[in-house]
Order: structure tokens, then C-alpha cells, then sequence
């Protein structure tokens, strides 16, 4: 499990460094658009959640999670100069493109190693340490790019490098920390899966899958955030603040959403969160000043906090043990469908109204996730 948690925390540390200037490298050293902006990011993370699909029915296909997950972080790490190379918005969209297969291929048979080796009574607080761990990652790397852009001048290409060199730690950790969870007693695996075994998810699955979707329609890319702050006044070489703020909130949050969700029923700590984007979406419309706009930047981590670790826990809860590989490829695919489309919403809005549409689009969204969670116990 700690494993897990610096591997993560070392892959959030180089990939961090490379989106916290993305937006900005896109927009200002490329010249693309805000909508050009979403779609990239919309289709990486749709990638990504395709992906998941298929590498968590392998993964459950052949009883083994490591390769996959040591794959996935392989792919990332090299995807990784692709980035200081781009010399146009669509040599992003390939690198990206790259990047979120290997986080695809890596994800759901992570999420259900962390699930194979935790019993159920922590599961949430495991969730919650991946996530915490994940995040702190998040919260350096941008600091770190920080640092950096003020070493190399501004240089955004060089910072990139940096980024690229730090990937090949997680793949490390891979190689050295991660074991697959013991086979049962007796050393009999279960018998491999079909594709038709899927339909053994019962409703509670696919129930949590449609809160996933609704939750993911109000949380477009935090390529936006970016974007906002650097549009109340924020400095390009200090860009990368935007996910620190962010990543603070988020990372000490969400060991202790976790413990909670342990404890709490899942509809209290979903209602929360919804009540967190909310605010946030307000502020970030209609705010004036570079405090107002960092306000809802942290009201936007406390809400990543409260729900991330939660609907990675209810999937674990919901799915048969022998297809929990599976569980978190569907689940991904459908929330990353729907950040696809949120993304290049926001974009769209963005570009034909104005920032406070994106903001107020998210809210609406998450307004109506909050009413269907009210009405109907999750």
C-alpha cells in the first residue's frame, strides 16, 4: 500500500510539473485556443478511461495486477519528452494522448490491487492514503515548477525536461516495492473471467457509476483553474499555484474523507462535496481578485477530498472481488466519457461567452447532483 502511495506520489510529482504550465504553454508559447485547450485535455482523460477498460479485465483475465501497473507508469515515463519536443497544439494532443493511455493501463488494476490487499473495514481509509499520497505529489510538483521556471528564466521546454527525467522514479518503485496480493489459501487462483461475466454487477454498481458520471459532468479539467487565475492577473511563472493551493486542500483532506467514509453513510460526504463545487464554481465566476479566485480554487480540492477516495471505495464495495478489475475499467470509462464532454463544454463556453459560463455550467451540474442525491438515498 505505501508503495502504491510513492508511486503515485512520484508520478504526480512529474506530471504536475508538465500541466501546471500546459495550459499556459498552449495558450501563450503556442498560440491555441481555450477551446482547443479542453478538447486536448477532454480527449487525453477519455483515453485514459477507455484504457482502464480494457487493462482491468486483464487484469482480472490473468489474475495478475503488477504488469499491468508496471506497464502503465513504463508508457507514462516515456510519453514524458514528448512534451519539451511539441512544437504545435497537436503534438500535445499526441503526447497527452500517450501519457493518459499509460495512466489507463495503470489505473483500474492499481485501484483494485489496493482493494485485493486492504480489508473492507479500511478500505476507505486505504483509498484515502493513495489519494493523499497521490496529491502531495500534486502539491510539489508545481512548486517545484516554480522553482524551476524561475531558474531557467521562464524557460517552460526546459521545466518540461526536468519533468521528464523525475518519471522514471515511480517506474522504480514499481519494480521494487509493488507485490501482487497473496494468492488463496492452498495456491488455487480463481478460473479467468469472460466478458460475459460482467453482467454479474448487480444495480449497486451501476448505481454508483451514474453518481460517478453526474459528479464527473460537474468537474470539468483544472486546465480552467489555471486558465481563471491567469486571467484575474496571475503571473505566468507563478501558474503552477493554482495546483498547489489546490493539491494542499485536496491532500490533507483526503485521509480523513476516507476515515469517514469508514464510518459515515456515502450520501453525507457525496452531499458535501457537491456543497464544496458549488461554492466553488460560484466564486469562480463571479469573483474579482486573485484571493476571491484562490478561495474557490481550495473550495474546489475540498470537494476532490470528500469524494475521490469515497467512489473508489463504493466501486471496491459494489463489485464481486474476482471483477474488481473490471468494476473500476467501467466505471472509469463512463466518468471519463463524461469528462470528455465536460471539458469541451467549458471550453465552448469559455470561448463563446465567457469564463463565468464554464463556472456557472459546472454548477448547474452540480446542483442537480446534490437535488438526486437529497431525494434518493446513494
Amino acid at each position: 500500500m505505501w508503495a502504491l502511495g510513492l508511486v503515485s506520489l512520484f508520478m504526480d510529482l512529474s506530471s504536475e510539473i508538465v500541466h501546471g504550465l500546459l495550459p499556459l504553454f498552449l495558450t501563450v508559447t503556442l498560440g491555441a485556443s481555450v477551446a482547443t485547450v479542453g478538447m486536448i485535455d477532454g480527449i487525453a482523460e477519455a483515453t485514459a478511461s477507455i484504457s482502464k477498460v480494457f487493462s482491468g479485465w486483464l487484469s482480472d483475465r490473468i489474475g495478475r495486477r503488477k504488469p499491468l501497473i508496471l506497464l502503465g507508469y513504463s508508457l507514462a515515463a516515456l510519453s514524458k519528452p514528448l512534451f519539451p519536443l511539441a512544437g504545435s497544439a497537436a503534438a500535445v494532443l499526441v503526447a497527452r494522448f500517450a501519457d493518459r493511455i499509460g495512466k489507463g493501463i495503470r489505473g483500474a488494476p492499481r485501484d483494485a490491487l489496493i482493494a485485493d490487499v486492504t480489508p473492507p473495514e479500511i478500505r476507505g481509509r486505504a483509498f484515502g492514503l493513495r489519494q493523499a499520497m497521490d496529491t502531495a505529489g500534486g502539491f510539489a510538483g508545481p512548486l517545484l515548477a516554480i522553482v524551476l521556471m524561475a531558474l531557467f528564466a521562464n524557460d517552460i521546454r526546459a521545466v518540461f525536461w526536468v519533468a521528464a527525467a523525475l518519471a522514471w522514479l515511480c517506474v522504480v518503485c514499481v519494480l521494487v516495492g509493488v507485490e501482487e496480493a497473496p494468492r488463496a489459501p492452498g495456491g488455487v487462483r480463481a478460473p479467468p473471467i469472460r466478458l460475459g461475466d460482467v453482467r454479474d454487477f448487480d444495480r449497486g454498481f451501476w448505481a454508483v457509476t451514474g453518481i460517478g458520471i453526474v459528479f464527473t459532468l460537474a468537474r470539468f479539467s483544472e486546465a480552467f483553474l489555471i486558465l481563471r487565475a491567469a486571467a484575474a492577473g496571475l503571473p505566468l511563472a507563478l501558474a503552477p499555484l493554482v495546483l498547489v493551493a489546490m493539491s494542499l486542500v485536496y491532500g490533507v483532506g483526503a485521509y480523513p474523507a476516507g476515515a469517514l467514509a469508514d464510518r459515515r453513510p456515502a450520501r453525507v460526504l457525496l452531499a458535501w462535496g457537491l456543497v464544496a463545487l458549488i461554492g466553488a464554481d460560484a466564486l469562480l465566476a463571479w469573483g474579482r481578485g486573485l484571493p476571491v479566485i484562490f478561495a474557490g480554487i481550495g473550495l474546489w480540492g475540498a470537494h476532490m477530498a470528500l469524494t475521490q477516495g469515497l467512489l473508489g471505495k463504493l466501486v471496491a464495495d459494489a463489485a464481486p472481488a474476482r471483477l474488481r478489475g473490471s468494476a473500476f475499467g467501467l466505471f472509469n470509462l463512463a466518468t471519463g466519457l463524461a469528462m470528455l464532454f465536460a471539458s469541451l463544454l467549458a471550453g465552448l463556453l469559455w470561448e463563446a461567452i465567457g469564463p463565468s459560463a464554464t463556472f456557472l455550467a459546472g454548477g448547474s451540474f452540480a446542483a442537480l447532483a446534490l437535488l438526486l442525491i437529497l431525494v434518493r438515498r446513494a
